[in-house]
């Protein structure tokens, strides 16, 4: 746990130290904390490509000092030249995870720190926000041990697709611990942003530059896919239990799972923290969030049949899903999950606002691809697309994939602002359950909600396995009775990566800030 001495001055808490500190460096400079989580961002591209860049996507949850939130939705959509026909003809019957024809949907990322630099409003130049990034990405980075387990693990379906390994296999082997990582043309490409404005990714020489290099690794996506781009803003989507008002992402993202399972919880009175009411109850909350996000087709709004929003007001909905919880047996569950790697990262400032921020290329290092000219890792956020003409996620030109990705904020009726969140596929919305309901339910202080021993159900990671995964500090007595009430238990190691990494900063009405960072990631809660 971190508490800032009243009044704090800020706080910053990402899963790499480097970037937490050039947040924290930007608030020292006067910069607010959406300035931070810009400056966080962009150095998160630097030190840990293997689970973001500045070719991938990013949402955004913004509680203003006047108390209003915001949202962005920061997500690219499929090319104009991408359709069914294209995989026909490459003989495949589903998107690949890696190389060119994953490469199909526009980064977003970039367009999402634009918009919340002109809505809350900079003191500091991009110049500034972007230096420590470029800095990094020119002199390199120490890389940590978990960015070459990583690189170990992924490096047979990776060292052949395009410029890769001209970056991330310098030596013609994967990235080790202790090597030291240099990516001159994306410090020349982080650069260039400051200098032109954050717009020139998509418009101008730059974007010229991008889409010259994407044609040529055989992506399908066009000039006029980067130029047609544009960050959203959303109404965050809403809901209220005992604690807080609770707040997260629109569709294409997953927060309406999260926020779904936090209502039917908030129907549930375990006795304990990490006690087998209060594990079970979130992991039958948790089974039937997942069926009925499928029952509306959760993912481009312009393709459900029902608003996220109208299913968190469905109160009578709701109180019938919490009425399908056995509290003492497991529903069967063979229904597979989405994988996915993301950073969460979050930040106060001393004026009363609270950022949260997630971002991902999707799998580990995206589709792969590395464009020598930019340095850009572009995402293969499309290969969650179905090759099918209709239905849930199916591909289309213009189409916005489902997203795992949702930041979460929690504005308690005490005065306290939350703002938490991971990575982990959909076992983002089980861990930020975990996280909250220690913290708020139960009163477990922050840093500890996010050191105990979590849980998972279904798969992540590549993992095939679609069981509840249990790291090994869980009681034996509580994983013999979860699996007596029908849960297909696996154990895991402690500090398994396979839980995400987590992070929460929270705001106390008297200018406390208390943060949290994983353990289980390379991250650091730095205030000042």
């Amino acid at each position: 746990m971190v508490e800032g001495t009243p009044p704090s001055k800020g706080m910053v808490t990402s899963p790499h130290h480097l970037a937490s500190e050039a947040g924290l460096a930007v608030l020292k400079d006067g910069g607010n904390a959406v300035e931070a989580c810009v400056a966080t961002a962009a150095a998160l591209a630097v030190v840990y490509p293997h689970m973001t860049g500045i070719g991938g996507d990013g949402f955004w949850l913004v509680s203003e000092p006047d108390g209003s939130v915001y949202s962005i939705n920061a997500c690219g959509a499929a090319g104009e030249k991408v359709s069914l026909s294209l995989y026909e003809a490459a003989n495949l019957k589903t998107v690949p995870w890696r190389g060119p024809l994953a490469a199909i949907t526009t980064a977003g990322t970039i367009s999402g720190w634009d918009a919340a630099l002109e809505k809350t409003g900079s003191s500091l130049p991009l110049s500034r926000l972007l230096r420590d990034a470029a800095h990094y990405a020119r002199e390199g980075v120490t890389v940590t041990q978990g960015g070459s387990d990583v690189a170990a693990a992924k490096d047979a379906e990776l060292k052949d697709v395009p410029g890769y390994a001209d970056v991330f296999r310098p030596a013609g082997e994967p990235l080790k611990a202790g090597d030291r990582l240099k990516q001159p043309a994306l410090a020349r490409t982080l650069e260039s942003l400051a200098e032109q404005g954050l717009r020139a990714f998509y418009e101008g020489d730059l974007a010229n530059d991008i889409a010259d290099e994407l044609e040529v690794v055989g992506s399908p996506l066009t000039r006029s896919d980067l130029q047609n781009h544009t960050a959203e803003f959303h109404e965050p989507l809403t809901m209220t239990v005992r604690e807080a008002r609770l707040f997260n992402t629109a569709p294409p993202t997953q927060g309406l799972t999260s926020l779904l399972i936090l209502s039917l919880f908030d129907r549930q009175d375990p006795n304990e923290a990490e006690g087998f009411d209060h594990i079970h109850g979130l992991v039958e909350a948790t089974k039937q969030a997942f069926i009925r996000y499928r029952q509306i087709g959760l993912g481009d709004a312009a393709y459900m049949t029902a608003s996220a929003q109208s299913v968190l007001d469905d109160t009578a909905a709701i109180e019938a899903m919490a009425a399908d919880i056995d509290p003492t047996m497991a529903m069967p569950w063979p229904r597979p999950s989405q994988p996915g790697d993301t950073t969460w990262f979050g930040a106060a400032d001393s004026e009363g606002r609270v950022v949260s921020v997630i971002q991902s290329t999707y799998f580990e290092f995206g589709s792969g691809i590395v464009l020598p000219k930019t340095g850009i890792v572009w995402q293969n956020r499309g290969a969650s697309f179905r090759l099918a003409e209709s239905g849930w996620n199916a591909l289309k030109p213009g189409r916005k994939p489902f997203h795992t990705l949702n930041p979460a904020l929690a504005k308690f009726h005490d005065g306290r602002v939350l703002a938490y969140g991971t990575m982990g596929g959909e076992g983002q919305p089980q861990t930020q359950a975990a996280i909250f309901s220690r913290f708020a339910r139960f009163g477990v202080p922050l840093q500890e909600a996010v050191d105990r021993p979590r849980w998972l159900l279904g798969r992540t990671w590549g993992q095939q396995s679609i069981s509840l995964k249990l790291e090994a500090r869980f009681p034996k007595g509580l994983c013999d009775a979860l699996a007596k009430a029908g849960h297909d238990i696996e154990m895991v190691e402690d500090f398994s990566t396979l839980m995400g990494h987590a992070g929460a900063i929270c705001l106390y009405p008297d200018g406390r800030m208390e943060g949290a960072s994983d353990p289980r990631s390379d991250g650091a809660v730095a205030t000042w």
